[in-house]
């Protein structure tokens, strides 16, 4: 049986310096799969909830973390599907996985592969899958974003909001804003990313000042959950939408919620996630990010910001890392010499 490093935790779950690299079972591609010798994969904050055990997998993925890769195709599970879908052994992709992707190797659908243009490195590529189409989905599947209206960002410097923010301005935003947690992000975000007013959670009032600066906020993409809920419902334009991605901040709404304004201003709110979607919807996420996306990529009017790469067998300091948020982009983990 061939076999290959991965990443484990003593246990099945605890703190980062429970995970260690060991040697499983390689996987074997069944028709409509192929095999990806990985070269680099991006953390996501839901590894870390994996980690601890919080995360509620789906019951088809595998207990490896990781969710989103870059490599070269070593082998197909059937040779039609993968050349109707255009893949063949050798080509260099990236793309997105239900787990498995710390590791030496993973096997995934044909249906969530791009190819990786030579325009993007290992690392870039790998930080693209699981960040760009969480963003995709949030801002043009679900929020239906359209030129001239605004959005805001919560957790502005995290790698999904930073690809939602390129994504509102290439779409024709009005205006974007965004909250983040100290003077260094909200600097980045103003001045590296563009927003229009970026807030800083720990020392301004941002739903009052956006009530100020606006009439409202089409769009909201939050994922702290709990302490923002009224304050967006506040903020949020007449039939503007609200799009809940996480619950950082917690999950039980504090007592004397008011929840009037979504009868009076119709607003739309909208709870969503992207490991727990069938392969066909993560499919059409993917091709709006191959017509949309990926040429802008190539020629850098995208930018894929990586915070730090680490080795494989650093990955106890990527995730301490992780853990302590404050990064403004991806953290990378790489696989063998490059």
């Amino acid at each position: 049986m061939a076999t290959m490093r991965a990443i484990a935790i003593q246990g099945s779950k605890g703190p980062a310096t429970a995970m260690y690299v060991t040697d499983i079972a390689r996987p074997v591609p069944i028709p409509g799969q192929v095999l990806v010798k990985i070269r680099a994969f991006g953390l996501n904050r839901m590894d870390i909830l994996q980690r601890e055990g919080l995360y509620p997998l789906p019951s088809y993925a595998p207990e490896t973390m990781g969710v989103e890769f870059s490599g070269v195709i070593e082998q197909l599970g059937d040779e039609a599907t993968a050349m109707e879908s255009g893949f063949k052994c050798g080509d260099e992709v990236f793309g997105l996985a239900y787990g498995g992707a710390y590791a030496e190797y993973i096997v995934v659908s044909t249906k969530t592969l791009f190819h990786k243009p030579a325009q993007l490195s290992w690392e870039e590529a790998a930080g693209i899958p699981e960040t760009w189409m969480t963003a995709t989905q949030a801002l043009l599947l679900i929020g239906e974003f359209q030129s001239g209206q605004s959005v805001l960002w919560h957790a502005g410097a995290s790698s999904v909001s930073i690809a939602g923010i390129q994504l509102a301005k290439a779409r024709g935003a009005s205006a974007i804003y965004a909250t983040a947690g100290s003077p260094e992000k909200i600097h980045f975000l103003e001045q590296e990313l563009g927003v229009t007013k970026a807030f800083n959670y720990k020392t301004d009032k941002w739903a009052a000042e956006l009530q100020k600066l606006t009439t409202g906020v089409n769009l909201v993409v939050d994922f702290i959950g709990a302490p923002y809920f009224q304050n967006n419902l506040d903020i949020a334009a007449r039939d503007g939408r609200i799009i809940l991605l996480g619950l950082m901040g917690g999950a039980k709404l504090p007592e004397g919620v008011n929840i009037a304004p979504l009868l009076y201003k119709r607003l739309r709110l909208e709870a969503s996630g992207l490991r727990s979607r069938d392969l066909e919807y993560q499919k059409t996420l993917r091709d709006m990010l191959v017509d949309y996306a990926l040429p802008k990529f190539c020629d850098r009017s995208f930018k894929v910001h990586i915070e730090k790469v680490f080795q494989f067998e650093d990955i106890v300091e990527a995730h301490q890392l992780l853990e302590k948020n404050q990064t403004k982009g991806k953290i990378i983990c790489m696989i063998g010499s490059q």
